[in-house]
């Protein structure tokens, strides 16, 4: 062989390792872009927390505030395609995929669990945006969630919505730095606890006495063959709960009401319930809630959500902005 010949073997030789390796390193790449793709979403905390202004939507005031005992009934509803890949309220990105929720109130992010009333079905759900602001509607679900829960074709459901305390107190812990901590019945904590000062003087014996000789320090054989068992670890509060776990259990019928309002003061309530008289059957119901007697003024009972809807329009054209759907 020629050492022209010799030398462009070679030079071809270098040109397909090279061509070899940077066909590897773009297959390389393209899987790390795709891995994350995938899972970035899942894994990457990008919000921040947030409870927010009162605020004003379609005339009606919301006041969000921290409640570790929220519990409500109403009905969900859930969102999906139209704001996926947009921002929520507190900053992240909505994935229509993940399990997350909506809700005009509650603090971001807290989490809850929403009960579906109609099959028994529960989930867990990371409320992360504000909405939803039909007067109607309770709570907004992601389309997972909806999917989980058990009504993503019929649209809505009947719903109970309950606040992990603990766990929302957590998370909250965690994004702000603590400075929640005092806030919705929390639990007030320090860094650390002042030590008190102490000083040390020896004494001489009473007349008569004598000083005892200190004690030899006890020497404690430790066998290197034996592994010294690990400290028992502490209970902690899970700030990701498992969201991914849907409970069933078995439930009872239920029926909807559209609750115009609810008073401490059962003349008030009286008087709300005769001029609402000629929309249809009205009741006041007496409830106790922390304590405290309330009478809620209620139109029903209704079977259908729709027929729900139509009487919750019309008491609020009648002056009654607050009214809402609840479940009983």
């Amino acid at each position: 062989m020629s050492l022209g010949k010799l030398r462009r073997g070679l030079k071809a030789g270098v040109i397909i390792c090279i061509s070899a390796v940077a066909m590897m390193g773009c297959a390389e790449t393209a899987f790390f872009a795709q891995t994350a793709k995938q899972f970035g979403t899942l894994t990457k905390e990008s919000g921040k927390y947030k409870i927010g202004k009162p605020y004003k939507i379609k005339g009606l005031w919301y006041y969000p505030q921290v409640n570790y005992e929220h519990n409500e009934t109403g009905i969900a509803s859930w969102y999906g395609t139209k704001f996926h890949g947009r921002k929520t309220a507190n900053g992240e990105i909505y994935n229509m995929n993940s399990l997350t929720a909506a809700h005009r109130t509650l603090p971001l992010p807290s989490f809850v669990r929403v009960t579906n009333l109609q099959n028994g079905r529960s989930l867990i759900l990371r409320v992360n945006d504000r909405g939803p602001f039909a007067h109607n509607r309770v709570i907004d679900i992601s389309r997972r969630g909806s999917q989980l829960l058990g009504f993503q074709r019929q649209g809505t459901t009947r719903v109970r919505v309950e606040i992990l305390a603990n766990e929302s107190r957590a998370i909250a812990e965690r994004l702000t730095g603590g400075r929640q901590l005092a806030m919705g019945q929390s639990p007030i904590k320090v860094a650390k606890l002042p030590k008190a000062s102490v000083s040390t003087e020896n004494l001489a014996p009473p007349p008569g006495g004598v000083r005892a000789r200190p004690a030899p320090p006890k020497v404690q054989k430790v066998s290197l063959q034996q592994p010294v068992a690990p400290s028992k670890p502490q209970p902690q509060i899970n700030n990701q709960p498992n969201s991914g776990v849907v409970r069933t259990a078995a439930v009872s019928p239920t029926t909807l009401f559209v609750q115009a309002g609810a008073f401490s003061d059962f003349n008030n309530a009286n008087r709300v319930r005769a001029r609402l008289h000629n929309l249809g059957k009205v009741r006041v119901s007496p409830v106790l809630v922390n304590g405290q007697d309330l009478y809620r003024v209620q139109m029903g009972p209704f079977q259908r959500t729709e027929q729900a809807d139509r009487f919750l329009e019309s008491v609020i054209r009648a002056g009654y902005s607050s009214a809402r759907i609840v479940v009983e």
